[in-house]
């Protein structure tokens, strides 16, 4: 009837519209059913857009699954009043975040978490309304049952960066299983998803999805890779949240600790399901397909006495129950009182009483900050990924110390010192009473192999870094913290003795009692170095005082923890005494009481030039103590040449170093004759090729380390031309107007290297980058004829020379002041904003001719503000709002007594010299600033606020 009635009112209306067919229409008429529905469309984006706001969201802290790091989202407003914005739980994120949002006008405000659900993907931010002045946001509302397949729906967000961005798509599955992004990944269960073809990115996290009139019908979670999919939460348990948070209460949340997959009714039946249940069913819910099975009961939960996967949940109370809702219902009103589940396994129906346990209970809410490594509580969401349960701590970032003893992220650590550990409080008590120093032994599994236990010794650090206890604070919206108090350095270790095993090679037997295993850790990356962990062959020079020289690959800074390793058996600490300045070597000590009456001795170097075709001994030490040598030919003798280093680190130049035929490149040591004596080190060289670090080993000729011996003792001072040289032919010289009388008296000065010495680069700010030039042939030194870069760095070793060049065809003789060096090449670091700020070091002068003025970024940590506002590391700040800051005491002066979360601005400059102004907002509370100093006692740390 119906049908009838609207097929004559069609054909009325169009009897109307025939007669009339010369009559004017009104332009309304005009338009098509497509333009009209896009009109509308746009007159609703244009009221809701002011309610839909960019997050920038810093997670100041790895926890949980996800990693310190900094994105951008989107939120929407749902209380325009209390300043309440709804977004995805991975926004407000498990752990502590600091996060603003920006409105479509730009205005920006401050944001603050209230809520993050244990288990969906849903959370809230509040905000100050009272900072916003010149705009009022539409205040979205929430329309759970608006969800309906085919429906028309517009994403607004933040869609791969751009600041409003609308996409279109129709609700296609109402039923979908919740995504899952894989293994120690947050992943969202126990809920349906909705699914729709709108193809979201990066930055729509937490976007609204809207019908045409305007209402909020799902929340935008996710989207699949591999096709233009996305995937919304529905809203049911959304808006209960967000109504008891209006109405000042908590938000219960109940749990069975199981996991329930909605399965088909095809797929029941053949695991059991009656046909009496099934009838019942689909006369309650028509329009179900399937039913709740239990997919996982939590190992160690009470769960796993009562249910088995496979089990049909049939009724919950007595009631049927149809799908998720009817089920988180009943958990979440009922936390701590007994619920009764009817369940059908193999066709039996069975009644099991349980009590709902309280979920937020088995969610972390506080972590321990110690040594730079994130702990808290292992939660359901990473035991559920492992079948474990909920026991132990789990590391979110093992940081410098676990990282330090290759304890990875994921680990669960279940013992401390012999204590079992169940939560984080006994973890905590038996780990804040460590000094400095001080060991413990750890047992842990990883999420890759939970089966397995694994141990470790831990050495604890209280010097490095800040130690502290953070809990959640829902109310404020942050996570205030506690700090350790301090309690001193752990008692030096007892002098013990051991013995250098015998073995058949002569070589070995008598080089053994020399040479040491040197462990190094940087706590901070600094001078353009990123790795934190080295390890190497050392070579005791001095017994009595108890100096060891090493490679710059080995100890590469001044900044870390040395600890030496003799015979494989005795470990004892170090320090660094000296890193040199121009070439690949550095020198520690150590206490020669530590290691008691254990036969060691000082090694016997020999000066002396080392010629192609000679055989030699490469003798070291292997990560397990053991020393081992390799018979080897010497290939060459040659100038380094590695290529410029994209991260400024320390670069070898102006070396002549030795290369072997099939000498070893799985251990660095020393090269020896036959006699023992040691004729050059077996270094290894670090050096940058595209954006991966390479390594290979030379020999650097043993002159190198006697003449280090008094820079080290401190009777000589190193002085340097601050020129990089590199060999020319002296054919090619002739071609730069070299006369004959110069090309014969260099063939007579080295009658086997028939070359002169170039100038190919000059350190800034040095004396000799204003009166010597690139191309500069360099003859004599004070007189004296160099044509090596070993005569070169003798000559110079006085506070001025004169050099006699070549340049442009024309002899000059220039007077340059030399530069006086010393080997302490880190002094100080300052910990701001989260970035690593230090004085400009030699490399970045050496290898991009900068002059070494303003404050270097060594580094910057993830989730701070210098990630935030790209405080990018190898850039200079070189002012702050407008003062310059030559150096870091200036730098310092200038950013004291900031308050949380004000602004500053820094001028910046590259290496290039490009200047860039960036506006940093601090963190005070996350990211406080503290300084490090070298002192005579050693490194301390001191904060600045």
């Amino acid at each position: 009837m119906l049908k009838a009635l609207g097929a004559a009112c069609l054909l009325i209306v169009s009897s109307h519209l025939l007669a009339q067919e010369n009559a004017p229409l009104p332009p309304a008429a005009l338009v098509p059913v497509a333009q009209a529905e896009d009109s509308r469309w746009t007159r609703t984006l244009e009221r809701v857009a002011t309610g839909v706001v960019t997050i920038q969201v810093d997670q100041t802290r790895a926890f949980d699954t996800e990693w310190n790091m900094s994105s951008q989202a989107t939120g929407f407003v749902v209380d325009a009043k209390r300043g309440l914005i709804l977004t995805n739980r991975h926004v407000v994120t498990p752990g502590p975040v600091t996060a603003q949002a920006v409105f479509l006008n730009r205005e920006e405000v401050t944001l603050y978490p209230v809520y993050r659900d244990p288990v969906h993907d849903f959370g809230l931010y509040r905000y100050d309304p009272s900072r916003l002045r010149f705009i009022k946001p539409t205040e979205l509302k929430l329309f759970p049952d608006g969800a309906q397949v085919g429906r028309e729906i517009r994403v607004i967000g933040n869609d791969a960066g751009e600041q409003l961005s609308i996409l279109a798509g129709t609700l296609a599955r109402l039923d979908r299983e919740a995504p899952n992004y894989g293994l120690g990944k947050y992943n969202d269960f126990n809920t349906f998803y909705y699914q729709a073809a709108s193809s979201t990115s990066g930055g729509s996290s937490g976007s609204p999805v809207i019908d045409v009139e305007g209402r909020v019908v799902a929340l935008n979670a996710g989207g699949s890779s591999q096709a233009a999919s996305s995937f919304y939460l529905p809203l049911d348990r959304v808006e209960r949240a967000l109504k008891l948070i209006q109405d000042g209460k908590p938000v219960p949340r109940g749990t069975l600790e199981t996991v329930f997959k909605y399965t088909p009714y095809d797929e029941v039946r053949r695991l059991g399901l009656r046909p009496a249940t099934e009838t019942d069913m689909r006369r309650k819910f028509p329009n179900n397909t399937g039913l709740l099975v239990v997919s996982e009961a939590q190992v160690g939960s009470a769960a796993e006495k009562v249910l088995e996967p496979g089990d049909l949940l049939i009724k919950v109370n007595d009631a049927l129950v149809g799908g998720f809702d009817d089920l988180a219902e009943v958990l979440d009103s009922g936390v701590g009182k007994s619920v009764k589940l009817s369940i059908e396994r193999g066709g039996q129906p069975l009644d099991q009483v349980m009590t709902i346990e309280d979920l937020h209970a088995i969610t972390p809410d506080r972590y321990l900050e110690f040594g730079d490594a994130v702990v808290h509580t292992l939660s359901w969401q990473q035991a559920r990924h492992i079948n474990a349960p909920i026991r132990g701590v789990y590391v979110a970032n093992p940081g410098y110390v676990l990282g330090a003893a290759a304890v990875p992220r994921g680990a669960v650590i279940t013992e401390i010192g012999g204590k079992t550990v169940n939560a984080l409080a006994d973890f905590e008590a038996a780990v804040s009473p460590l000094k400095d120093g001080e060991r413990v032994t750890v047992r842990f599994f990883t999420l890759d192999d939970p089966s397995t236990a694994q141990w470790r010794v831990i050495r604890m650090d209280r010097r490095w870094f800040p130690a502290r206890s953070c809990h959640r604070d829902d109310a404020q919206g942050v996570w205030p913290c506690t700090t350790w108090p301090e309690d001193g350095v752990a008692q030096p270790p007892k002098p013990a003795s051991t013995s250098f095993a015998k073995t058949s090679d002569p070589i070995v037997n008598r080089l053994a009692p020399s040479m040491v295993l040197v462990n190094f850790d940087m706590p901070y990356s600094v001078s353009g170095i990123t790795e934190r962990n080295y390890y190497g062959t050392g070579v005791i020079v001095d017994a009595a005082r108890g100096l060891v020289v090493v490679d710059r690959n080995t100890v590469p800074v001044s900044i870390g923890d040395v600890r030496l390793t003799f015979a494989g058996t005795i470990e004892i600490p170090g320090r660094v005494e000296y890193v040199h300045p121009l070439h690949n070597l550095a020198m520690i000590s150590y206490d020669p009481k530590l290691v008691g009456t254990t036969p060691v001795h000082s090694a016997v170097f020999k000066a002396v030039d080392v010629q192609p075709g000679e055989q030699v001994w490469a003798v070291g030490v292997r990560p397990d103590g053991k020393v081992q040598s390799r018979t080897a030919t010497v290939a060459s003798v040659d100038p380094v040449a590695f290529p410029l280093s994209r991260t400024f680190q320390f670069r070898e130049t102006n070396l002549e170093t030795i290369q072997l035929i099939n000498g070893p490149a799985d251990y660095d040591g020393v090269l020896a004759n036959k006699q023992g004596e040691i004729v050059a080190t077996w270094a290894s060289f670090a050096y940058e090729a595209g954006r991966e670090i390479a390594q290979e080993n030379r020999g650097i000729p043993a002159e190198q380390i006697l003449e280090m011996l008094p820079l080290v003792r401190g009777e000589t001072m190193l002085h340097s031309l601050e020129a990089e040289l590199i060999p020319v032919p002296l054919a090619g010289a002739r071609k730069l107007g070299l006369s004959d009388g110069w090309v014969q008296r260099l063939e007579q000065h080295s009658p086997d290297r028939r070359q002169a010495l170039s100038v190919s680069r000059l350190v800034g700010g040095s004396p000799a980058s204003k009166l010597l030039r690139s191309g500069d042939l360099i003859l004599d030194i004070d007189g004296a004829i160099v044509n090596r870069y070993r005569e070169v760095e003798r000559a110079v070793q006085k506070p001025q020379v004169k050099v006699t060049v070549l340049r442009d065809g024309v002899e000059r003789v220039i007077d340059v002041p030399t530069v006086e060096l010393g080997g302490r090449d880190l002094n100080r670091i300052l910990l701001w904003a989260g970035a690593v700020l230090q004085e400009p070091h030699r490399a970045l002068a050496a290898q991009r001719g900068i002059t070494p003025d303003g404050v270097f970024v060594g580094y910057f940590s993830y989730g701070s503000p210098a990630t935030r506002y790209q405080l990018w590391a190898g850039r200079r700040i070189v002012e702050v709002d407008g003062q310059p800051t030559p150096d870091l005491d200036s730098f310092i002066k200038a950013v004291a007594g900031r308050a949380d979360r004000s602004s500053v601005r820094l001028r910046t400059m590259a290496w290039n010299g490009s200047v860039d102004v960036i506006t940093l907002k601090l963190d005070n509370r996350y990211w406080p600033a503290y300084e490090l100093k070298r002192t005579a006692a050693g490194w301390t740390r001191t904060p600045l606020e």
